[in-house]
């Protein structure tokens, strides 16, 4: 596999409203975990359409990773310009820095926002475009994601794609592991 999608939920979908919120980190913990693993059998893009929440912080840690010497690239593919002009200023900084640093970026549709026909555009580019996508999802909540998830179970059965999940136990794993990880926790015991 040489080219990933990465997607899940909004930050909102999730309850995450301030991004110092402790889940975040976890979040892209375990984002970065899934990610050096791909990395190192071969994943050369991610491709993201940079919306809110997973996309914005997996574009942050493949970031992260090409700075710590990973050798990915980022591809940003909103499904419309100025897809952030009615986020938070903490929120547009974020995105504007992340295409700015991205080695690709490039609207499906020129102009703002015009209709729902755009996600679904933004969708089936990003199956044509790669051969799997990291997907972010817990079948007990609902959330934009299905839509996609839609989409590519459709596709799947007229083309070899894969979909893979992080799931709340791979969260849960990832926060045990810090736990484990930290010092203090031991002297709880």
């Amino acid at each position: 596999m040489k080219n990933l999608y990465i997607t899940g939920y909004k930050h909102y979908e999730m309850g995450i409203f301030k991004m110092s919120d402790p889940r975040v980190h976890y979040i892209k913990q375990t984002i970065r975990d899934k990610l050096i693993g791909l990395i190192e059998s071969g994943l050369e893009w991610v491709l993201l359409s940079g919306q809110t929440g997973v996309e914005l912080w997996a574009a942050q840690i493949v970031l992260d990773l090409k700075e710590e010497g990973y050798d990915i690239q980022l591809a940003v593919i909103p499904p419309f310009d100025n897809q952030d002009a009615r986020w938070s200023e903490e929120l547009q900084e974020d995105y504007q820095e992340v295409i700015m640093l991205a080695d690709f970026y490039q609207p499906i549709y020129e102009g703002d926002y015009k209709g729902p026909y755009q996600f679904k555009a933004r969708d089936k580019w990003m199956l044509s475009k790669t051969e799997a996508a990291l997907v972010m999802y817990d079948e007990n909540q609902t959330g934009s994601i299905d839509f996609f998830l839609k989409e590519a179970r459709s596709y799947q059965e007229a083309h070899d794609y894969e979909l893979y999940y992080i799931t709340a136990l791979d969260l849960q794993d990832t926060v045990e592991q810090a736990q484990m990880n930290d010092p203090s926790y031991w002297d709880q015991t």
